[in-house]
């Protein structure tokens, strides 16, 4: 809360607050700033004290005007450069010159807001629960098997041997013969020599992406989806074909009409539990998606992420199709372990050593040592009993939280279902988040989900972090101002 003091005044704590979020990222380049009577409601202070903060921004070269379009987060790249001019004179100029036409609509990255998410969600001294965070508490994943299996593989003999020497190029043979075991269990018929370790599933979709296409290919997204994956391919120069994503899978009708038009080389899919609705793929949309991968030639991923929350039987491209389209991706930092970050990949077979060759030239190897745990931790059967124990826990808190969330006015675009719940607010989520951000919650506003910017009604939550009144009570009183 902005309060008054003889030595600071509110426009100054408030060009402070925002010029943090700036710096830190939380407010991302593009992103736009309330307008300036939205601020004063949202602040509680008066109109005259939002104008001078956003000069001080302006000052900065944080923000831009855009003539009839409201205050605009600038590239801090940008920012840092040296002007002719100052930015107030800029803006003045822009402002006062009516002969100039109005500014083009801003560019648009895909999104630009999904590097702040992942900021909010590691920055520390908040011990409030996050209602935008994307994997399970600390506290959920806490198990002595862990430490177990790390002693186990640093003997004082073992610890050199797999320390001082890089490990095997496709990773520890023991998880990958683990992992095969794994798959074939979901009928994805993998061997240890199709599979390639990783650092977490996100290098999985990285190597996929660096091997398979060039800066200008066209990739075609589910929407809503993963903010991450589509910021990383628009950093890679691809050009991004957002496919709507509906309860039974992505609709097929513009995936041809994309396939006619563009020609894309790659499709990136989240079968079971996707990100954020909570939707799995039916298994007549599945054949039908393979079908027209045959036809036009390109590539599937599967991100599997949440394969631990989900039962064995659900319909998986990867199976479905016998890794010959597919490349399936999965991995452990959601279920187990977050700071080991070790995920994988199972791929055709002829595209295994190109994968091979992408991962030696960004990483040479993956941590040996943690492979070798995570393979004892699978073994022994103890990775299978954490995931029923936290599926159990999971159900119950989804169930809490879907009973405070309609309490609390919300209903559900999506049936509730996974880790997260979609879940339209009636209110900009955009606007909503920088509310409850003066008051410690990251929320993850459905615009994020989005390929190109669609401020909505929407956002997603974590069931884990939603399960308690207090924070539906400070989201009611909030919604309310807007």
């Amino acid at each position: 809360m902005l309060l008054k003091t003889p030595s600071r005044p509110l426009a100054d704590q408030l060009a402070a607050r925002l010029s943090e979020r700036i710096q830190t990222g939380l407010l991302a380049p593009g992103a736009r700033l309330p307008s300036v009577r939205q601020c004063a409601q949202q602040q509680g202070v008066s109109p005259s004290t939002v104008v001078a903060a956003y000069d001080q921004l302006l000052a900065q070269g944080l923000v831009e005007a855009q003539k009839n379009r409201g205050f605009y987060i600038r590239n801090r790249a940008i920012a840092q450069t040296g002007q002719s001019l100052s930015a107030l004179e800029s803006v003045a100029t822009r402002w006062t010159d009516a002969s100039r036409p109005a500014p083009p609509e801003p560019l648009q990255h895909a999104p630009v807001n999904a590097t702040a998410l992942i900021r909010g969600m590691f920055q520390g001294g908040n011990t409030l629960p996050q209602p935008g965070l994307g994997a399970f508490p600390p506290d959920w994943l806490q198990t002595p098997f862990l430490s177990a299996a790390v002693r186990r593989v640093t003997s004082s003999a073992r610890l050199n041997d797999y320390s001082l020497q890089y490990g095997e190029p496709a990773g520890d043979l023991g998880l990958r013969q683990a992992l095969a075991a794994r798959l074939n269990a979901l009928s994805i018929p993998a061997t240890a020599q199709q599979i390639l370790t990783t650092v977490g599933a996100t290098h999985a979709l990285d190597i996929v992406s660096r091997t398979l296409l060039r800066a200008g290919d066209c990739v075609m997204v589910e929407e809503p989806g993963w903010a991450i994956e589509f910021a990383r391919l628009d950093a890679l120069g691809m050009r991004i074909l957002p496919v709507p994503r509906g309860p039974d899978g992505p609709d097929l009708a513009v995936m041809a009409r994309y396939c006619e038009l563009h020609a894309p080389k790659l499709f990136v899919s989240v079968s079971v539990f996707h990100n954020p609705t909570g939707y799995c793929l039916s298994p007549g949309s599945a054949h039908r998606l393979l079908q027209l991968a045959n036809t036009h030639h390109f590539h599937i991923v599967e991100d599997d992420t949440y394969s631990h929350l989900a039962p064995d039987h659900a319909t998986r491209l990867s199976a479905l199709d016998g890794l010959q389209r597919t490349i399936y991706v999965s991995g452990f930092s959601k279920i187990l372990a977050p700071g080991w970050r070790v995920g994988f990949l199972a791929a055709p077979a002829d595209l295994f050593e190109r994968l091979l060759d992408t991962k030696l030239l960004a990483t040479l190897t993956t941590p040996a040592l943690l492979e070798k745990a995570l393979a004892w931790c699978i073994d022994q059967g103890q990775l299978r009993r954490h995931a029923q124990q936290v599926r159990s826990r999971l159900d119950q808190a989804r169930g809490r939280s879907v009973k405070l969330a309609l309490a609390a006015g919300c209903s559900f675009a999506a049936p509730p279902a996974g880790l997260f719940g979609w879940v339209d607010t009636g209110v900009d989520t955009d606007a909503l988040a920088q509310r409850m951000l003066d008051v410690g919650y990251l929320l993850a506003p459905g615009s994020l989900f989005h390929a190109t910017r669609a401020p909505g009604t929407l956002m997603r939550i974590n069931f884990c972090t939603t399960q308690e009144a207090a924070f539906w009570e400070v989201f009611k009183t909030l919604r309310h101002t807007l």
